[in-house]
């Protein structure tokens, strides 16, 4: 099925207070995820891919161990990844919920130390990708780390949270600062309800 760009969840300007402007998410929005969008649609064109969803494609031109993914998966996966991104962000914060709470506790030790242990993996990835908080297919809650367009359906995870570490995430409000703009990620524009009820789904 051919890849669509979504609407942002609220206005260009809604995080601006929050920390990510209005220009970021022009950018980000309305040229990256677009180009990923467009360019995917144009190599999946005419391919035994055509008629496959989003996470069939990602799954299906995965290649294990490959030092560069192929074009294909690089689109499919950078569509994937920020449609679950815009959601997982939000104004009007609200607390983490008590059994994503718990939950976090119960693996890390405190929220605080995974917030400590994410920010540490997005400022470790060396140079573009993601960093996340998955569900492992063993049931346990890990923060992982991915180059690139990697995601966790690559591994038979669950994303529960995913930060895009891409420069161009972040340049505009933070310039070179990544630990920076990861703190504010963490504190001021994650949706822990979306994070909560991908909890509970999966």
């Amino acid at each position: 099925m051919a890849f669509e760009l979504p609407d942002l969840p609220y206005a260009h300007d809604a995080l601006a207070d929050l920390g990510m402007s209005a220009e970021t998410l022009e950018y980000h929005h309305d040229l990256h995820h677009k180009a990923y969008v467009d360019n995917g649609n144009k190599l999946i064109a005419g391919t035994e891919w055509e008629g496959k969803s989003v996470e069939e494609i990602i799954t299906g031109t995965y290649q294990a161990g490959a030092v560069a993914q192929n074009g294909i998966f690089n689109n499919a996966s950078q569509h994937w990844n920020h449609v679950q991104f815009w959601e997982m962000m939000g104004p009007g914060q609200t607390g983490m919920p008590g059994e994503l709470e718990a939950a976090i506790t119960e693996s890390f030790g405190s929220v605080d130390k995974f917030k400590d242990d994410f920010a540490a993996a997005g400022a470790g990835q060396f140079g573009s990708g993601w960093c996340w908080l998955v569900k492992d297919s063993d049931g346990s809650l890990k923060v992982t780390k991915t180059e690139n367009g990697v995601n966790p359906l690559c591994f038979g995870q669950t994303a529960l949270l995913g930060c895009d570490v891409w420069e161009h995430s972040y340049y505009i409000d933070f310039r070179n600062k990544r630990p920076a703009y990861l703190s504010n990620f963490l504190d001021k524009l994650v949706n822990w309800e979306n994070v909560a009820a991908r909890l509970a789904a999966a």
